[in-house]
């Protein structure tokens, strides 16, 4: 029991590290929009948060924008003030697609995670209750804080968004990104509130849930979760991929569990991709590298 008890910590610590949260004002970019900071986004859900909000170039809030949530929002845009050096550049990636009429214009809303509660607000709340192993469950009781993070989102940022943002119409398309941990909360948010999410990118989603053990129960919690709480396929968008490197050697044994519960549901390849990348790593890096591939696949032209 100790040493799961250690195994577990050592492996929350791990997560928690993307990354420190940063108090910071971003600069305009030329040909890459602007980015505006709210260093304490109040919530009555839970802690207080930076939330960054990209606007693309020219924008004017007459018009129409899809929406981009993602997780982790201080690894977004800026590898100098980054925990590991690394970014996502979601900022480049979008300007480019969006300049080069590839994308409709669309915004892009960073949450900071919260440092010690990154994996708390992340593992998606309801998939524990399918876990039946008692062992496990004696030894592992961990607050989920996960239900409260999706209100803070759907109750509270979303609103906030689309009045200060968004004002010329409801009829946009909202996607719901991350990876690792970002990944399942993406998942969990598309499934716990379909009419609000049209899609979510999941990059090198963590389907371990949190530290890898022989006998972990918690991936097949998830997997009957997903099964039995899966969205109609009609208007909604999922995309999922993984590496083989670093913890990403981990996911390629799920793929398939993963395949069946969207084909078996009436996903296609129109609305449903599981990608795999060779000799790919679990890092900032890599997920720049592909992440137009997810923002071309989720976010439809207006």
């Amino acid at each position: 029991m100790l040493k799961n008890n250690i195994l577990f910590l050592a492996f929350i610590l791990f997560l928690n590290l993307h990354s420190q949260d940063l108090d910071y004002i971003s600069e305009p970019h030329q040909n890459q929009g602007s980015i505006q900071v709210l260093s304490d986004f109040r919530s009555d859900f839970v802690e207080d948060r930076t939330v960054e909000f990209w606007l693309p170039p020219d924008y004017d809030p007459k018009n129409k924008y899809n929406l981009l949530i993602m997780h982790d929002g201080q690894n977004l845009f800026d590898a100098n003030k980054t925990w590991n050096k690394q970014e996502w550049k979601l900022d480049e990636w979008a300007s480019k697609l969006i300049l080069k009429n590839e994308l409709s214009s669309f915004i892009i809303v960073g949450i900071h995670n919260s440092g010690k509660n990154r994996w708390n607000d992340y593992f998606p709340e309801k998939a524990y209750d399918f876990v039946k192993d008692a062992k496990y469950l004696n030894d592992n009781k961990p607050a989920l804080y996960a239900d409260l993070y999706l209100k803070y989102i759907v109750d509270e940022l979303i609103p906030f968004i689309k009045s200060k943002y968004l004002k010329s119409s409801d009829d946009f398309r909202i996607v719901i990104g991350g990876s690792s941990m970002g990944g399942l909360i993406s998942m969990y948010a598309a499934f716990e509130y379909p009419e609000i999410f049209d899609g979510a990118i999941c990059m090198s989603t963590h389907w371990p849930g949190a530290y890898v053990i022989d006998n972990n129960p918690l991936p097949d919690a998830i997997f009957k979760y997903m099964s039995q709480n899966i969205p109609r396929s009609k208007g909604k968008t999922f995309y999922f991929d993984y590496g083989d490197q670093g913890l990403d050697k981990h996911y390629p044994q799920y793929s398939k569990r993963v395949d069946s519960i969207f084909i078996n549901n009436g996903y296609s390849e129109n609305n449903f991709k599981n990608l795999y990348f060779k000799n790919t790593s679990h890092s900032e890096d890599s997920w720049g590298k592909r992440v137009d591939i997810p923002l071309k696949f989720t976010l439809e032209k207006l």
